[in-house]
């Protein structure tokens, strides 16, 4: 089946690996984390939206990345959850679909690292330029960031699942939980030097421009909290910086592990379960270390938490 050309565009997608005994646990899991990516998300851009006190451009380019987690875990979360009590011989996904959600996970990870980026600029402007920083970071400032880390993860990703497209397909299995472009290109009996290459550049660029903007941010920040005696500003630096720092280290490594596994075939179901962590523990986590961080969400689950714990003493 897999080494003879196909007319079909039905492809057998692996899937999870669960165990029938793990079937219901490993459901329940997923489903509350991913109702937990979302109502976090989504919440925090909806109270960030409207509680005009938020209304700053470092909140307001972080909406980028509830909207970009959120979309993430949307694209992979739902389809496993699907397939999970499905037996691995009926886990048939069409390839338009295949190819769709291919793009979508490629999306969110360039993306992820294209919105860090324009974060950690508007952290190098507040403390390195806090005078001018009215000045810089206008909301005509604010929209053109975003729209720019957008716009640039699209024509990267477009490109780069365009190239596995372009190719005749003579096998029909997918042998990952889900469809991605390595994924694409393996389907096809054809020279994929080219994919190989623009994959590599892909990688190359989209890494170097990340961990060298990130970096060089960073070592600006530290030299001018070293330099000033400013006990307030020092403390403020710390801690934003210390919001996005964390954000983005984990969003790193769960990306560098994938690669990494990737040089290890032996390990390819550690490589399955890390690619798919990576859609699922940023996401989790970054509403939370963003949103503790902000008073006014704080101020609001205390708020929340306190009616509930009256509501309840008051029934008893």
């Amino acid at each position: 089946m897999e080494n003879q050309t196909s007319s079909t565009d039905i492809l057998l997608l692996e899937g999870l690996k669960v165990t029938p005994q793990s079937s219901i646990p490993a459901f329940i899991l997923l489903f509350l984390i991913y109702n937990f990516i979302m109502v976090s998300n989504i919440g925090l851009v909806v109270l960030i939206t409207m509680e005009r006190s938020l209304h700053q451009p470092m909140y307001l380019l972080f909406c980028n990345m509830s909207i970009n987690d959120a979309f993430g875990a949307t694209t992979i979360i739902p389809h496993l959850l699907s397939d999970i009590f499905v037996p691995s011989a009926d886990r048939h996904v069409h390839y338009i679909g295949c190819v769709i959600q291919a793009f979508c996970a490629h999306f969110h990870a360039s993306a992820t690292h294209t919105v860090l980026m324009i974060m950690a600029f508007d952290r190098y402007v507040a403390i390195c330029n806090p005078l001018r920083y009215a000045s810089i970071m206008t909301n005509r400032m604010v929209v053109t960031l975003s729209l720019s880390a957008w716009a640039v993860a699209l024509l990267m990703v477009v490109i780069l699942v365009g190239l596995s497209v372009r190719l005749s397909r003579c096998r029909s299995v997918i042998f990952n939980p889900f469809c991605d472009n390595a994924s694409l290109f393996k389907l096809s009996c054809e020279s994929v030097l080219i994919n190989n290459i623009y994959g590599l550049g892909y990688t190359v660029v989209l890494l170097g421009s990340s961990v060298g903007s990130v970096t060089l941010t960073y070592l600006k920040i530290a030299a001018v909290c070293v330099s000033s005696k400013n006990k307030v500003l020092n403390s403020r630096a710390l801690q934003t910086c210390a919001t996005h720092l964390a954000v983005y280290i984990i969003m790193f490594v769960s990306g560098f592990i994938i690669i990494i596994l990737h040089r290890f075939p032996h390990l390819s179901d550690h490589r399955k379960l890390a690619s798919i962590l990576f859609h699922v523990v940023p996401p989790a986590m970054n509403a939370v270390i963003y949103g503790l961080q902000i008073k006014a969400v704080r101020q609001k689950i205390f708020i929340m938490f306190t009616r509930n714990t009256m509501s309840v003493t008051e029934v008893k």
